[in-house]
């Protein structure tokens, strides 16, 4: 066993386990960071099997822009843990299925892949950036614009969802606060003007009194 080989099956089991961690973990920004980890395992493969490309790809956009955004959107949210955890026993059997049948796919494409008797470089079979961004904005360009779009959305929602109404912050409206007047801010009431002597007087027959009341005591 070579050392790249080594690294490749390191690299695997880092990635594994840290999936596992995604979807076990109860706390959702660890979740979140094992999701960044199992990203930066994934790009180190990519490097291994010569698909550099893909591998600053992977960790330019998924891990500097979309993990980031998916994880202040974690830590910004108010998330209910128990409310989100009361289904889970109720749709394991059927996320169990979904997942084994997953797992079947992945294993017969797999199959099909290790047979081969000559494995090419991954870089080889993608071709460099240039043969990259030709394929994108001649055959996928429709499948890209797409992606933009749905990428756009998720953003947009983000934003929608840290603009609601929370009990435990104050929130008001921007309209109102544009349309509010000079007569709606500021009041000016009329009082009788005092002179600086009835003032201090008053204070004087004050002590006055509170003497004569210590007297009869």
């Amino acid at each position: 066993m070579d050392f790249t080989t080594l690294l490749f099956y390191a690299f695997s089991l880092l990635l594994v386990g840290a999936a596992l961690k995604v979807i076990t973990d109860r706390n959702p920004v660890h979740a979140a960071l094992y999701l960044i980890l199992s990203f930066c395992s994934a790009a180190a493969i990519w490097m291994l099997l010569k698909a550099e490309f893909l591998a600053i790809v992977l960790v330019l956009v998924y891990v500097g822009a979309v993990m980031v955004l998916f994880l202040f959107v974690v830590m910004m949210l108010d998330i209910d843990m128990a409310k989100l955890r009361a289904g889970f026993w109720g749709n394991l059997p059927l996320a169990v299925t979904v997942g084994v049948l997953v797992a079947i796919e992945i294993a017969a494409v797999m199959m099909n892949a290790f047979m081969v008797a000559e494995a090419q470089p991954a870089g080889a079979s993608i071709g460099d950036t240039r043969e990259l961004g030709k394929l994108i904005y001649t055959e996928y360009l429709y499948a890209f614009e797409i992606a933009a779009v749905i990428l756009l959305a998720a953003m947009v929602a983000a934003v929608g969802l840290t603009l609601r109404r929370r009990k435990d912050t104050k929130y008001f409206d921007p309209g109102l606060a544009v349309k509010t007047r000079r007569d709606d801010r500021v009041r000016i009431v009329s009082m009788p003007a005092e002179s600086a002597r009835n003032s201090e007087a008053a204070p004087a027959a004050g002590e006055g009194d509170q003497s004569a009341a210590g007297g009869r005591a």
